[in-house]
């Protein structure tokens, strides 16, 4: 018992050694006042001064405790480098990143360890809080494309800027960010982004896990667990894709996509402020050029298969799905009215019209709009209002320009009159005798039509060309 106790003093004795050596080479102390806090006189002092600044700290502590210690010759000057670099350099950078940065950039051969003992010992860093209490990890999914965690993170990315929120989907199989990009506020519109950048690059995946924000899912009590039924916009658009929907039960349930906003919060802000980037949208490019590339490259796990669950998608228009819809009847003057806006519907080739036709207006994720019939978009807006698809001529022009070349003088002269009773034969409105609902002159008022359509929206009446 006395051996084991000698040896805990001797191992205190050098651990604050060590420690008061290190703020004497920083400079937070001076070789004097360090002698005094060791209880040493100065000579001594300077004489470990100069084993320190030839042999490296080790070469002081080593043979303490009973223990032998190979001499690591890193000299004072790394050290005082190290410690300027951290403070003065990259001061909000995590022990990690700032030792990738001193490697890659400043050639420093140090080990991790050793450098986060020696920040920690000069009082540049905290020493990290001691974990909490057991939790059993979720393992993986085994192949990538089974499970995409999609969530999004508010923090002061750019200093000066408002917040914004940095939207991150995540594969649970290898880590790796599938998409990410900053929205000034997450919800709908930034979600089906997300969702189009996925799947338009990578393919289907089976399961989505989000939280429980309100562009997810509808409580119909405060306190309580989601409706059992869900219609909102997100998910309508995952049930029409056949994905599945996981909601998240508490913050510690996401742990995988927390630990990685984590990361991510320690290094994207000090990436952007010494590139010296200053918008978002500059913030966006780097974010998609540099960024996610870097971490892809050092935080992605080899998943347990090499297999892929990813499964293209083919013939389907993400565009449609990916929206918030609105169903709309068109009116007499062909526009649809939509949120104190009225859209026009420019001609098309298709049909004469689309009057009473029911339409669906889309709001998409990149704040425009557009005009769908049939699963066939017909015309996109601003949020205004204005129209930005272009136009098609009227059938009538495109029927007179026809006739006009059918017409063009040959040297067989004009084509003769046709006969009034050969016209009355092929015309596309047969006589017949005018119906009790149908007005004088034999057509039927928009008023007197019934609605057949037990979804309460009323047909379309046919207009061919």
């Amino acid at each position: 018992m006395e051996n084991i106790e000698r040896r805990v003093r001797r191992e205190v004795r050098a651990m604050t050694r060590r420690e008061v050596i290190t703020k004497a080479i920083t400079r937070q102390l001076t070789w004097a006042q360090a002698a005094v806090v060791l209880g040493i006189t100065e000579r001594h002092m300077r004489r470990i001064r100069r084993v320190v600044e030839h042999y490296g700290m080790e070469a002081v502590l080593q043979r303490r405790g009973g223990r032998t210690t190979q001499r690591r010759r890193i000299k004072a000057a790394t050290i005082e480098l190290l410690v300027r670099l951290k403070r003065d350099v990259y001061p909000d950078f995590s022990v990690r990143h700032f030792y990738e940065q001193v490697s890659e950039k400043h050639q420093v051969k140090v080990s991790y360890n050793w450098l986060r003992l020696m920040l920690q010992e000069a009082g540049v860093v905290e020493k990290e809080p001691a974990r909490g209490t057991y939790r059993r990890r979720r393992e993986r999914r085994p192949m990538v494309g089974m499970l995409v965690h999609l969530d999004a993170s508010t923090h002061p990315w750019i200093a000066g800027l408002p917040m914004q929120d940095l939207v991150v989907a995540l594969d649970d199989a290898d880590g790796r960010i599938l998409y990410g990009r900053f929205f000034a506020q997450e919800g709908t519109a930034s979600t089906f982004a997300a969702l189009q950048g996925v799947l338009g690059r990578y393919g289907r995946f089976l399961e989505l896990y989000t939280d429980r924000g309100s562009h997810f899912c509808r409580t119909e009590q405060a306190g309580q667990g989601p409706a059992e039924e869900q219609n909102g916009q997100v998910a309508q658009a995952l049930r029409a894709l056949g994905i599945r929907q996981i909601l998240a039960r508490s913050p510690q349930a996401r742990g995988r996509s927390e630990r990685a906003f984590g990361t991510i919060q320690g290094r994207l802000p000090q990436e952007l402020r010494v590139h010296q980037i200053t918008d978002y949208a500059a913030a966006n490019r780097y974010l998609e050029e540099v960024f996610i590339p870097n971490f892809n490259r050092r935080f992605t796990v080899t998943p347990a298969q090499k297999e892929s669950a990813f499964v293209r998608l083919a013939g389907i228009e993400l565009e449609l799905v990916l929206s918030a819809r609105h169903q709309r009847v068109v009116r007499n003057d062909n526009t649809v009215g939509f949120q104190n806006l009225i859209l026009q519907l420019p001609p098309s080739r298709e049909r004469a019209h689309f009057v009473r036709c029911p339409v669906t207006v889309h709001q998409f994720s990149d704040d425009t709009l557009g005009i769908s019939y049939q699963d066939r978009l017909l015309a996109r807006y601003t949020n205004g209002g204005e129209l930005l698809s272009p136009t098609t001529p009227a059938p009538n022009k495109v029927r007179a320009a026809g006739a006009q070349a059918l017409r063009r003088p040959t040297d067989a002269g004009p084509a003769p009159a046709m006969p009034r009773s050969a016209r009355s034969r092929i015309s596309h409105f047969s006589a017949r005798a005018p119906k009790a609902s149908e007005g004088a002159g034999g057509k039927m008022s928009i008023s007197q039509t019934t609605n057949p359509n037990p979804g309460g929206l009323p047909s379309c009446p046919a207009a061919p060309l």
